[in-house]
């Protein structure tokens, strides 16, 4: 299939490479209105048990949860003429306005419900709010939400007036979400491409590559919108999926380019060049693009919106990438021919520091085989030292404590944020993060109601709960015994009806702390007159984690036995696909361990700015799981396809072995470092956005990669594989003789006799680039 599309691309250059143009300019002014029609977080699914509470007061009770709230402030107070007016104005405009049902503030409340006005008043007096609930499906409540941030948030006459609220909050992620994505791909593009240059020497074969990831993500953008027609598609995929199919477009071009030079520089013509580089490094191109595409497939096991979109959108975004680098390339390549090499800037540089040509360096002279021969000649200690550290950085992670995003995700300059800050500080009670009691068909007596909410009212750090038979508090005893719930204002009667009724329950507390887990189930455990539904941010926290958490098993044993199996394929053994996976496990707990120690633990905030809330978002470590065993699998494919290579090519002793995989690291060694330090800057562009998730998803995963292409492969996986000698290849007869048929290997064959070597070594050195005849890249050969 694969020389078949070569030779499709070879005959009709012109033909593809227009064709790609014009999909490229489809996809990208399709995908170019996304952004409007992706959710804000994509984490809830309708069969929550919070959800349907919540639903059921959308439903019934028009209003009764509000999403939206505006803080309007003053220097006079919130009683000054300036800010009641402007307040009266905002109150007017939303109660006209068909999309906002249950307009309340502090304002209209002053007559009607003192004991509402008193928490929509902030502790000093400055602030007040009105609270309102945006309509509509969840895209249609972030783009409104979005319109009314942008007509009322601003300061006019010394009143200034921000909007927050769960509605709020998410408008202002997705724009900033936006933002970040033209500037992480303004900072990845340019910087990649002088990478690259560094890499090749050569402008023009620099360029390729950074060609090839301008269509990945045109095509990423036209797949996102057009997701986004079939299901919810998370506002953060646009970010992560555009970086993703960024680097594995440069990172795959990397390897088919680095072998057609190398080819080139062999003798062969242009069209045997292009065909035997897409037979040998496309070939590992297909498949490890098939490891990563698998693993972020094992996502679609979860039910929330988040991980779908990541686990259809990630698959088709390795497709296109990989499809680009096999068919798009050899298109290039045969346009280009031998001219790949123009404008080599190295050569400049040598005549103005007087140097000439640097020798080649065969592979045993390279630093990557000294370093892997010196940890090999001390493989038990290094190993037991490595595997410590690794442990010793994951260590955070046994004490992580997992929650559900708000508002300080994004930085204080976001309107949304400061509304939740003066929330959490500046009232007695945050309106943003009450809890809502739902009885759906309840028909009993209001006094059941009324004990009920005086039970609830008891429970520690509950400020109020109302209800249609009065607003209960929580208030001291004379005698010094504990607080006693007590009736403080008539009832509310629009908090019942024909299907049912509800209570609203103010909380001190922050609920996605340990102390709101607590808190939420002692409401829980109050015993309730009927059938009951709890909703409100604890709730929503609670189910899903619990939903996400129970799907956790299903999709690592899929990814374990993706492992598993793909590596066998490739290696024939059982022994090496098992050392991956625990070195990949190892690799991604020091990566998690640092990104609690960073991120959930506070360290560094500063530095990067971003608000730590003493919780990591469940649903990044998760994704970047995925990813990075992906990505980990990929480099593990390449690594070990080479290591085989030699093995086969050598008598098969114990001193073989050795000699084997320190071979096999020397020959991918530079290919591997220019490979990871070019992720590792896609992924750090995307980690200079506003909002935390993304900077936790481009640093941890930049992270992993760095100490997947350090630590594990110079140091780890050599010093094991020197100590499980020729045991690394075994495997059962059945087994051999299955992977014998089946195998993943680049040339059919079950092994490659002595008079074949020379040439087999010749022609796997592309995807390493350090073969010792070639003289285009020989100046950065072994570093």
């Amino acid at each position: 299939m694969l020389t078949s599309l070569a030779r499709f691309a070879m005959a009709r250059p012109r033909a593809v490479l227009v064709a790609a143009l014009l999909l490229m300019l489809i996809c990208g002014g399709f995908g170019a209105t996304a952004k409007s029609h992706m959710v804000g977080g994509g984490y809830l699914t309708d069969s929550l048990e919070s959800v349907r509470a919540n639903d059921f007061i959308a439903q019934n009770f028009p209003g009764g949860n509000p999403n939206l709230i505006v803080m309007v402030s003053g220097d006079g107070g919130v009683n000054s003429p300036q800010v009641r007016a402007e307040a009266q104005r905002i109150t007017d405009e939303l109660s006209q306005d068909s999309t906002v049902s249950g307009v309340q503030s502090y304002w209209t409340s002053l007559t009607t419900r003192s004991d509402l006005a008193a928490a929509l008043k902030s502790k000093d007096g400055q602030r007040g709010l009105i609270m309102a609930t945006v309509t509509g499906t969840d895209t249609e409540v972030q783009n409104r939400a979005a319109d009314l941030s942008n007509q009322l948030n601003g300061d006019r006459d010394g009143v200034r007036v921000r909007v927050g609220g769960m509605a709020g909050s998410f408008a202002d992620i997705n724009h900033q979400v936006e933002k970040d994505l033209l500037l992480a791909e303004a900072i990845a593009v340019p910087v990649s491409a002088v990478l690259l240059v560094l890499v090749f020497g050569s402008v023009v074969a620099a360029l390729l590559p950074v060609g090839v990831g301008l269509f990945a993500i045109a095509a990423t953008l036209g797949i996102l919108r057009g997701l986004t027609t079939v299901m919810d598609v998370s506002i953060f995929a646009l970010n992560m999926t555009s970086a993703l199919g960024l680097a594995l477009a440069i990172d795959y071009s990397l390897f088919i380019v680095s072998r057609y030079r190398e080819e080139l520089a062999n003798g062969s013509d242009t069209r045997a060049a292009i065909l035997r580089s897409v037979r040998t490094a496309g070939r590992t191109v297909v498949f490890s693009g098939l490891t990563v595409a698998l693993a972020l497939a094992a996502l679609a096991v979860f039910p929330q919106p988040f991980f779908k979109s990541f686990a259809y959108a990630g698959v088709a975004v390795v497709a296109a990438a990989v499809g680009a680098s096999v068919l798009l390339l050899p298109a290039a390549l045969m346009l280009l021919g031998d001219r790949v090499n123009a404008w080599d800037l190295r050569k400049p540089v040598r005549r103005l520091l007087g140097r000439g040509e640097p020798a080649p360096k065969r592979a045993e002279d390279t630093f990557w085989y000294r370093l892997v021969t010196a940890v090999m000649r001390r493989a038990l200690p290094v190993a037991v030292i490595a595997a410590a550290a690794l442990l010793a950085l994951g260590s955070p992670f046994l004490k992580a404590h997992f929650g559900t995003p708000d508002d300080r995700v994004i930085g204080a300059f976001a309107s949304s944020r400061q509304v939740g800050d003066a929330l959490r500080q500046d009232f007695d009670a945050d309106m943003a993060s009450s809890a809502v009691v739902v009885l759906p068909g309840f028909h009993g007596d209001a006094a059941q109601i009324g004990a009920y909410a005086k039970s609830l009212s008891q429970v520690p750090g509950v400020a109020a709960v109302l209800s249609s038979e009065g607003v209960y508090m929580a208030l001291p005893s004379a005698d010094g015994a504990p607080p006693t719930g007590k009736r403080v204002a008539a009832g509310i009667p629009q908090m019942t009806g024909p299907n049912g009724t509800y209570l609203s329950v103010g909380t001190k507390v922050a609920p996605y702390s340990a102390e709101g887990k607590r808190q939420l189930a002692d409401l829980r455990a109050v015993s309730a007159p009927g059938d009951v539904l709890f909703g409100g941010a604890a709730a929503l926290n609670e189910d899903t984690m619990n939903s996400v958490i129970s799907r956790i098993p299903l999709a690592a044993g899929l990814i374990a036995v993706i492992t598993l199996i793909l590596l066998f394929l490739f290696t024939g053994s059982v022994v090496l696909p098992v050392k991956a996976l625990l070195l990949n496990m190892l690799s991604l707990t020091a990566t998690f361990g640092a990104m609690i120690w960073v991120f959930e633990q506070g360290h560094l905030s500063g530095l990067l700015g971003f608000t730590s809330t003493g919780s990591l978002d469940l649903f990044m470590p998760i994704l970047m799981f995925c990813l990075a065993f992906g990505m980990s699998m990929d480099y593990e494919v390449f690594l070990l396809s080479r290591i085989r290579e030699e093995w086969l090519a050598s008598d098969r002793g114990p001193a073989d072995n050795t000699r084997s995989v320190a071979l096999g690291v020397a020959r991918t060694g530079r290919i591997f470092t220019a490979a990871a330090g070019l992720m590792a800057v896609v992924l750090l562009a995307v980690a200079t956005s506003e909002v935390a998730p993304m900077k936790l998803f481009g640093i941890g995963l930049a992270l992993a990669v760095v100490s997947d292409a350090t630590i594990i492969r110079g140091v780890l996986a050599p010093a094991l594989m020197r100590l499980m000698s020729t045991g690394n290849w075994w495997a059962p007869k059945p087994l051999a003789a299955l992977h014998k048929r089946i195998g993943l290997e680049e040339d059919s064959g079950a092994a490659v006799s002595e008079g074949e070597r020379t040439e087999h070594q010749r022609t796997d050195d592309a995807e390493a680039g350090t073969h010792a005849d070639d003289r285009v890249m020989s100046t950065t050969s072994g570093r």
